[in-house]
């Protein structure tokens, strides 16, 4: 059974005749907690709304970044990217006859990718070099329209 309209579908009131053996809660708290009681004491799962709803509510959460934030995904690709660059690497070290011992805090470096830190800073600087050449291009812009003012006069 899947109450999803509204709050409280499932009360004291009708609890002891819901025969559903799992209730899967769609809506915010469609289970108060005496029929919780009810339910649960005739051998019932109830899996909370909580659970059911998580995943929206990342999927929006990440939609936002993406979307009014304009967030890169780093986060989402991070352990995709680091077996991608295992793999290449093994790959590399397989064909070149490589002792991958040797290199190991090299490879390591490579595995592990940006920290929080870098990424942070990387996104600063990018900010501020786009920012930095908007700036410098509106500003050449004015000069040469004056210079072409004065040249005209």
């Amino acid at each position: 059974m899947v109450p999803a309209a509204s709050e409280k579908q499932i009360n004291k009131h009708n609890a002891d005749k819901i025969q559903a053996k799992i209730i899967a809660e769609a809506a915010n708290g469609p289970v108060t907690p005496f029929a919780d009681n009810v339910l649960n004491s005739k051998g019932a799962v109830v899996i909370p709304d909580m659970y059911l709803n998580a995943g929206g509510v990342c999927v929006s959460y990440f939609e936002w970044l993406k979307n009014i934030s304009h967030v890169r995904f780093g986060r989402l690709t991070k352990k995709w990217e680091e077996q991608s660059k295992r793999d290449l690497l093994s790959l590399i070290e397989t064909s070149a006859k490589i002792d991958s011992a040797k290199n190991e805090l090299f490879y390591e470096k490579i595995l592990q990718g940006p920290s929080e830190r870098d990424i942070v800073y990387s996104g600063l600087e990018e900010t501020m070099i786009s920012s930095l050449h908007q700036v410098v291009s509106f500003y050449l812009f004015i000069f040469l329209f004056f210079l072409f003012l004065f040249i005209l006069i």
